[in-house]
């Protein structure tokens, strides 16, 4: 799909690098392998990918501790299978996005180990928030922030300072205060802009400017416990917006010499739709995560809500609202909407169904993270000696992890690897997969055109070649309670059953696309459809 504003209702896959396809034997996957899958993922029919880091790093927090913010880590390739993989995708028609982490880098950054070398007060400490620590001898820190993966959100270093990490002690956090940080990650993005990438998706896009005098915080414990709680003295402070009108006018650069738009798309985590909107005013970002649909209840009116909140707030500023359902932090939709975890067909199932139909309805971008479109659940029994997750080792607790939906794919085969891991005698991947996963190999899921993998194909073909749908706005209908109808452009009408029992339709005729089967007339419950009504 060729556009100058391709992004406004661009379909993106979420790849999870080390999680998709592995060329190597070695368990983890890389680059190559997201080469190799490119194929696939112009079958299902997405306008771009957007790739996880795979910047050298030590791994702490999967890439999201960056060592090296202009490199490829071994353990995906290098530069030369990068460009190849650049390469293929343009041929394809798929844009390609990368995860840009401007918060915090590694401990294993040339920069902080600088920092670390130097005397307190030194400008290579000025590039992160070093302090002085309260009580005697300073061995209290220096305020009581909590960290978001557990514990407290300061580690000591030798001469008696502290640094600040908002994640993990490998990942200190970046001093946006200080202009060398500023210059770098211009360095940093024209790095990746003259090799060709169509954009950024930007990590923790609310969090980089932390309150100036680094004061207590009123609800500490509140801090550690959800994105949706964060520190008011750390997330969402004003001068963050400066960086994105940066940016911004940074990327414009480079479309003003080719005619080639490049997107910003930011992990925005604030209370509101209108907070959220400050992000994606026209000379800041050009769309940013509305994850208020993924944590909406399984109901109509918190469904709708949202989705008019959006469609006020954001879609107001002359952006578009950018929908996920699922991404790499987040429990799969199948389990989230109440699926077991070993079986494929039950209410979890027919729910990830509707929901992916409705958001692929709606206004505006919609990003799908792999294996959603598999439809495969959460794997919940993995045993504490595998996982992998920082927020595990941190706090000890099982509760809001995140490796139960980074599980490897299964693509072929009846036992692990499924064909995710190359031909290498006794590969393993980095992450066990279940037996049950046979059940949801990308092979069986294209051969059966009722899985999900064939809904998500047709409902991206069909928003493709409709003009109904895509960009634009909608039109809520009047329908019976827990349903959810509205409609798109010139006849366009989605509807979604959010209750069990069945309920008229608000079309007569047979759908052109539905999450389950539906007579005329009917629309069974936990079930979503598409119908033309001219």
């Amino acid at each position: 799909m060729s556009r100058y504003h391709w992004w406004r209702d661009a379909v993106i896959y979420q790849v999870y690098v080390r999680s998709f396809l592995d060329s190597t034997g070695d368990g983890v996957g890389d680059l190559a392998g997201v080469r190799a899958g490119l194929p696939y993922l112009k079958k299902l029919g997405v306008d771009g990918i957007w790739l996880s880091p795979f910047y050298p790093s030590p791994q702490h927090d999967h890439g999201y501790d960056v060592a090296d913010y202009c490199g490829v880590d071994p353990l995906f390739g290098d530069l030369a299978e990068f460009d190849l993989l650049m390469a293929a995708a343009r041929r394809l028609g798929i844009k390609v996005l990368l995860d840009i982490v401007p918060n915090h880098c590694s401990s294993e950054h040339p920069w902080f180990r600088e920092a670390l070398a130097g005397a307190p007060g030194s400008p290579a400490r000025a590039r992160f928030h070093f302090a002085d620590g309260q009580g005697p001898q300073g061995a209290e820190p220096p305020n009581n922030w909590h960290a978001m993966f557990g514990g407290p959100a300061w580690t000591r270093v030798a001469d008696g300072q502290w640094y600040l990490h908002m994640f993990t002690p490998e990942q200190p956090d970046w001093n946006w205060r200080d202009p060398e940080v500023a210059a770098e990650f211009d360095r940093v993005l024209r790095f990746w802009l003259d090799r060709g990438v169509d954009g950024f998706r930007i990590d923790v896009a609310a969090g980089l400017y932390k309150h100036p005098e680094l004061p207590d915080s009123d609800d500490p414990e509140a801090d550690a416990r959800t994105r949706d709680s964060v520190n008011p003295l750390a997330w969402n402070q004003p001068e963050v917006h400066e960086v994105w009108r940066r940016w911004r006018a940074l990327c414009e650069e480079y479309t003003a010499r080719d005619g080639r738009e490049r997107l910003l798309v930011g992990e925005v985590s604030v209370p509101t739709a209108r907070e959220h909107a400050l992000y994606v005013r026209p000379d800041e970002l050009h769309q940013a995560f509305f994850f208020d649909l993924l944590g909406a209840s399984w109901d109509a009116d918190a469904f709708r809500k949202v989705i008019s909140e959006a469609m006020q707030d954001i879609a107001g500023t002359g952006s578009t609202v950018t929908w996920v359902l699922n991404n790499h932090d987040q429990v799969r939709t199948v389990t989230r909407y109440g699926e077991p975890a070993t079986e494929g067909s039950g209410l979890g199932a027919a729910r990830a169904r509707a929901a992916a139909l409705l958001m692929l309805a709606l206004p505006g971008a919609a990003y799908i993270y792999q294996g959603e479109e598999l439809g495969l659940p959460e794997v919940v029994d993995l045993p504490d000696d595998v996982l992998t997750d920082p927020i595990f080792r941190r706090t000890g607790s099982r509760a809001r992890i995140r490796d139960g939906c980074r599980v490897p794919l299964p693509w072929s085969g009846q036992a692990s690897p499924f064909g995710f891991t190359s031909g290498v005698e006794g590969a393993k991947p980095w992450l066990p997969q279940p037996d049950y996963f046979a059940e949801y190999a990308t092979d069986r899921a294209l051969a059966d055109t009722r899985s999900f993998w064939h809904l998500y194909r047709d409902g991206l073909q069909l928003r493709s070649s409709l003009p109904q749908l895509g960009d634009g706005t909608l039109q809520w209908l009047d329908s019976p309670p827990g349903v959810l109808a509205f409609t798109r452009g010139d006849g366009l009408v989605c509807a979604v059953n959010f209750g069990t029992a069945p309920t008229p339709a608000p079309v007569s005729g047979t759908p052109l696309l539905s999450s389950g089967p539906v007579t005329p007339g009917v629309l069974p419950g936990s079930t979503a459809a598409w119908w033309l009504d001219l």
